[in-house]
């Protein structure tokens, strides 16, 4: 009871010399910042949940009957493949794994370019053993060279697209690999954001030689912005603008042969949520490219768990079934179509059965 007095005196002690004051000033201000806090929360994580309960839908429904390889598929080999360390069994155990498939191209790894955008001949010493070989033990499928090269977006180091000299040494290099023998040049430069103008006039220049050899011009594709200029929202709040707009994927796409959607490392955690997401990207990439250019899904033939990408969500099934709800939706009948595999090395039996099942049928 003492105690209990002492604590009573002390607050109106308190009360009296107005010691309370300062704290029921601050009040206010805290109850302030909470309500920016949880409106902060509110508006970054409402639209999010929102935008994940579209893409659990996105992936229900069952695909349209045919909508399967039309044999036009690709897979993106190593540069084992062109550096020496690959012999004559290898191909032959790369014709029996594709023995039935719907693959006709493969990316070979011939990079990458050196930032001024030359190639040395010496990235590529094997290249016209590897030609002849998969001539002969794969009869109608075509070996492009896979070239690229970290761009200079994002940091001080890179190939600069913006100096009309790196994009000329990347022209020649371009003849130089066609004169060699491959059949198409395949390029993959990264980070490119949306909208790059330098990037366009050196599809054009490289679509002329190109053409000029009889030979395909294709490339990796970012992604499409899964809602309108995310890709200006994402590059704006992390440095990084992953995503195209549709309209710039739809410029890339009627400048080349091939263009082949880097469908992966979606950030996506859940199998469903990830098969959504394709099925949207490959609606979104079919309404923008050409009848006449080859449009490819990418599928994830490797396992890892880092930000971005989660092996158990990222699986071939959920892709391949993605891939097959937005071609439905989308263009059913559309010809010039199929997936692209990435990447050979890392491939699991598991990858590849799923690929077959479940796509080439």
């Amino acid at each position: 009871m003492a105690e209990q007095a002492g604590v009573a005196e002390e607050e109106t002690e308190r009360e009296e010399t107005g010691r309370e004051e300062p704290r029921a000033r601050r009040r206010p201000w805290l109850r302030w910042a909470w309500r920016v806090a949880l409106t902060l929360v509110l508006v970054l994580l409402v639209p999010l949940l929102v935008g994940e309960i579209a893409l659990r839908a996105n992936y229900t429904g069952d695909p349209a009957d045919g909508t399967y390889t039309r044999h036009k598929d690709a897979i993106w080999l190593g540069h084992a493949w062109v550096d020496g360390r690959k012999s004559d069994p290898d191909v032959e155990a790369l014709a029996r794994r594709l023995k039935d498939t719907g693959i006709r191209d493969l990316y070979v790894h011939s990079g990458p370019l050196e930032h001024d955008g030359t190639l040395p001949k010496s990235a590529y010493p094997k290249v016209r053993w590897l030609i002849a070989a998969v001539h002969r033990d794969l009869p109608g499928v075509r070996v492009q060279a896979w070239l690229g090269d970290k761009l200079a977006t994002e940091g001080p180091d890179g190939l600069r697209l913006e100096r009309p000299g790196t994009r000329a040494a990347v022209v020649r290099s371009t003849r130089e690999i066609l004169t060699a023998g491959f059949e198409g040049a395949h390029f993959d430069l990264e980070p490119l954001h949306s909208g790059d103008r330098n990037y366009l006039s050196l599809l054009d220049d490289l679509r002329s030689v190109t053409r000029d050899h009889g030979a395909l011009l294709s490339v990796a594709a970012h992604q499409i912005d899964p809602v309108p200029a995310f890709h200006s929202f994402w590059g704006t709040t992390t440095g990084h603008p992953k995503w195209w707009s549709q309209s710039f994927f739809g410029q890339v796409a009627r400048r080349v042969d091939q263009i082949a959607v880097m469908s992966y490392d979606t950030m996506q955690p859940l199998q469903s949520l990830y098969g959504g997401y394709v099925a949207q990207q490959t609606s979104l990439a079919l309404e923008v490219t050409p009848a006449d250019t080859d449009l490819l899904m990418g599928l994830p033939f490797f396992h890892e768990n880092r930000f971005g990408h989660w092996a158990h969500a990222e699986t071939v099934p959920a892709a391949v079934h993605g891939v097959r709800l937005g071609l439905s939706r989308t263009d059913a009948n559309r010809a010039n179509f199929g997936v692209a595999l990435y990447v050979d090395f890392a491939a699991t039996e598991a990858d590849w059965t799923a690929y077959k099942a479940d796509w080439v049928r």
